[in-house]
């Protein structure tokens, strides 16, 4: 009976492993999207490959940006070096150990060469002659012209652009589809993981330094002390004497505001979240999409994560303001700067 008991309670947390690791997995894969998409609706534009092959393409060649190889070559289709080159190179085991693959400065190089090292190979020529929206043609047709050794790797793609709607990008390229039509699926993914609309009472043009502004977020907090980011927190209306909350805590009230990235002021202008623990280095989730009419200064109380991290994982100075719809890295150093929000899209903030 025990040995019953615990077949069943191993199979369970098996179970649970999986479900948590495929959640991680989607997460990792919709962060690619947003981060990449722009690139290959150019490369699209530029050479014909459709953005939804490449796309699909560098998310599995890179385990959506995560894969050793991307990390230390920004090489996202997993090209190896070949005679012809003669850019910077890297050692690394795929078919065979130590094998040489190519390695660039930044992915938008590496997006490039991938569509440089197609166009320029006689093998791949009959490729051009397809339906750009032909997806399942395009993934035959690169296996079968020798991309990959994998046998399964057209069906790899394919159901990559399926699950993930890929061939709106490629669409977008054509111009037979709006670019924010063809975001709305995956951007409500991610909203799912973010528990918390912000609204902010901010002119981020101001000349003020990093500090928190005051945020209104429609949520129902517990009352009292909780935790976000196994960092203490307590949710305090507007008006709160910033004092107070340091004496009930035994707080220095210095220590209150740098654990909140904020100037010292006397109460809170608006209802909001107020730390009384220094915050981590690292978020609770891997990822976070700009919302309309968040800051980086509110996306780090609503994700419990430093300031200065935060502009350290994604490349960014204060006084930025990534764009709606941008994907911020939460837990790692992402490989590119996030598009900033233009003077236009700031006043409708």
């Amino acid at each position: 009976m025990q040995n019953k008991k615990l077949t069943i309670l191993i199979a369970f947390l098996l179970s649970l492993l999986s479900k948590f690791s495929q959640a991680q997995s989607t997460d990792a894969i919709l962060a690619y999207i947003a981060r990449y998409k722009d690139l290959a609706i150019a490369e699209m534009q530029r050479t014909g490959i459709p953005a939804a092959i490449t796309l699909a393409q560098g998310i599995h060649e890179t385990d959506a940006g995560t894969s050793d190889l991307v990390r230390k070559s920004n090489n996202h289709f997993g090209i190896k070096c070949k005679d012809n080159w003669y850019g910077q190179t890297v050692s690394h085991d795929d078919d065979a150990r130590g094998e040489c693959f190519r390695k660039y400065d930044a992915p938008e190089q590496s997006y490039k060469d991938h569509s440089d090292f197609l166009k320029s190979r006689s093998n791949y020529a009959s490729l051009f002659n397809l339906d750009p929206t032909d997806y399942e043609a395009w993934a035959n047709g690169l296996k079968k012209a020798g991309y990959a050794t994998n046998p399964k790797y057209a069906q790899i793609l394919i159901k990559l652009i399926q699950d993930y709607n890929l061939e709106e990008y490629t669409l977008v390229a054509l111009g037979k589809m709006n670019q924010k039509d063809g975001l709305v699926k995956h951007n409500k993914l991610f909203q799912t993981r973010t528990s918390n609309a912000v609204t902010v009472n901010e002119n981020v043009n101001s000349e003020k330094p990093d500090v928190t502004p005051a945020i209104s977020i429609e949520a129902n907090y517990p009352a009292g002390e909780f935790k976000l980011n196994e960092t203490r927190v307590i949710f305090a209306k507007k008006g709160t004497s910033y004092l107070d909350i340091a004496q009930r805590f035994e707080i220095p009230l210095s220590k209150l505001f740098e654990f909140n990235d904020m100037k010292a002021d006397e109460v809170t202008a608006t209802d909001q979240l107020v730390f009384v623990q220094r915050k981590r280095k690292v978020g609770e989730h891997e990822f976070h999409v700009v919302q309309r009419g968040e800051t980086l200064n509110t996306i780090a109380q609503e994700e419990a994560i430093r300031f200065q991290s935060l502009l350290e994982y994604n490349n960014m100075g204060a006084g930025m303001q990534p764009a709606v719809g941008e994907t911020l890295y939460l837990r790692n150093k992402s490989s590119l700067m996030p598009r900033l929000a233009t003077k236009n899209a700031l006043a409708e903030n």
